[in-house]
């Protein structure tokens, strides 16, 4: 086992494209960090540079305690798990698991001990005999699992290894990949674009954009903090609803308007975000998850409440996700998750609805947004407005 250690890494290609901008990251030893964003972010990219598959061209890459940057792929103790899981089809499963070691020439004998070991792990004791094309997809992924297991190397390379499965046996494996993990204790890179994997898996998650670190912390800062609009908006699901709108001075206290409606800014909010006071006057984005509305009507005449009319309702059995046209009141914009840039979606508010509340399509239902739970942004910068 091993950390992983970027330094002020890059990967610029011949024509100027920069995959990778000065990448600062430690992975520590023992530790499942996932690499996560949308196409093109360059989170593949640090994952080949670790493999040695993909040339570093600006910074250093440090293995353990050695410079990695010129080492070969077959000198580096790593292991990768693809999304094609590549089994070998005229071998048994047994023989796959095992093949990483024969190659090196390891004794017969050891190499049944350790197949067996490891097939016993992944509970895939039954199937050693059986070649991958008599598996399902989700055994065929803990074979190409065994085989990177059972050479017990300095870390665990995964790209996507979840994509070609169904969305019930991702979720079993999601927790089997976990598990195994930790029982192994082995350092594990996870790429995925898929921000759920990245929430549900990883002891820390980096989130990248356009080949720069966004925001590197734990699945449940991410949500609770995100640096900036973009985290925001790619974290989370449904993603968050964001309104333009103008911190200004109310009757009673600080208000952020946004078209035809305010939401207060009380004294708690501003004793945890003190940096909002110097954005008095100016332009923010307020952000607000589907969670944080509550139905005005059941809070007794709270202030701060949206009203619009109810365009959309998903029903996820223990909520509703309602969609609701708020008209003109206010801009509300939405992170784009392919893309780079905050697009407009549309005036168009999300809240988590519980499901016995009766609800139906062009009902006017109020919200009330608990103020505790509203993140703000500079509507320049697009970072996070805090301290």
């Amino acid at each position: 086992m091993a950390s992983i250690v970027f330094e002020g890494v890059e990967k610029r290609y011949p024509d100027g494209y920069a995959a990778i901008q000065n990448l600062d990251l430690t992975i520590e030893d023992g530790e499942f960090l996932v690499l996560v964003g949308p196409s093109g972010c360059g989170k593949s990219t640090a994952l080949r540079m670790i493999a040695g598959l993909e040339e570093i061209t600006g910074g250093r890459l440090m293995i353990g305690d050695v410079v990695a940057n010129g080492l070969a792929p077959r000198d580096r103790d790593i292991a990768m798990v693809f999304q094609s899981y590549a089994l070998y089809p005229h071998m048994t499963v047994a023989e796959n698991i095992g093949f990483g070691l024969s190659v090196r020439g390891v004794d017969k004998a050891e190499i049944d001990r350790k197949v067996r070991d490891t097939a016993r792990l992944l509970e895939l004791d039954p199937y050693l005999s059986r070649k991958p094309g008599q598996l399902s997809g989700g055994q065929r992924q803990r074979v190409a699992m065994g085989r990177a297991l059972v050479r017990a190397p300095k870390a665990f390379l995964m790209d996507e290894p979840l994509s070609n499965l169904d969305a019930r046996l991702r979720g079993q494996m999601r927790a089997e990949i976990a598990r195994l993990q930790k029982l192994s204790g082995i350092t594990t890179v996870y790429v995925t674009h898929d921000q759920i994997e990245a929430m549900t898996m990883g002891d820390r998650v980096a989130v990248m954009r356009a080949g720069l670190l966004q925001q590197l912390d734990t699945p449940r800062a991410l949500y609770d903090t995100p640096a900036n609009l973009f985290v925001a908006g790619f974290i989370g699901t449904p993603a968050m609803n964001f309104l333009k709108a103008s911190l200004e001075k109310g009757v009673n206290g600080l208000i952020a308007a946004a078209g035809g409606f305010s939401l207060p800014v009380p004294e708690g909010v501003l004793g945890q975000r003190p940096a909002l006071i110097e954005h008095l006057g100016k332009d923010i984005v307020v952000g607000i998850r589907a969670e944080a509305l509550t139905i005005a009507d059941e809070l007794h005449g709270s202030t701060g409440a949206v009203t619009g009319t109810i365009a959309f309702i998903e029903d996820f059995g223990a909520t509703k996700l309602v969609h609701l046209d708020i008209g003109g009141a206010g801009k509300l914009e939405e992170i784009a998750a392919e893309a780079d840039e905050v697009s407009l979606s549309g005036p168009r508010l999300r809240a988590s609805i519980p499901a016995t509340y009766p609800l139906r399509l062009g009902d006017v239902l109020n919200l009330a947004v608990d103020p505790l739970q509203m993140h703000f942004f500079d509507a320049q910068t697009e970072n996070a407005i805090r301290d």
